[in-house]
């Protein structure tokens, strides 16, 4: 069917046809699959987003109290090594 909406070319290579073949109970067309997917992880980043901007707001009024910065600084120097 016709449509007026903008349509976008997804190149179904070799990762993307694993990832489409391991969802579960999904018949019909792939269009439609890679549609809700894109809506379903457009989800998630929002919310990764709003977490992102609490954990920050949280980190923001916590900043004004009394901070251990050398414990701190020994969290991240432990950090860093692990990693």
């Amino acid at each position: 069917m016709a449509t007026t909406n903008p349509r976008v070319q997804v190149t179904v290579d070799r990762e993307l046809a694993e990832a489409l073949a391991e969802v579960p109970g999904r018949g019909g067309s792939k269009s439609r699959l890679i549609r809700d997917l894109a809506l379903r992880g457009a989800r998630a980043e929002r919310e990764d987003h709003r977490h992102q901007q609490e954990a920050n707001e949280y980190l923001a009024t916590r900043a004004a109290e009394d901070v251990d910065l050398d414990a701190l600084r020994e969290i991240h120097a432990e950090r860093e090594r692990s990693v």
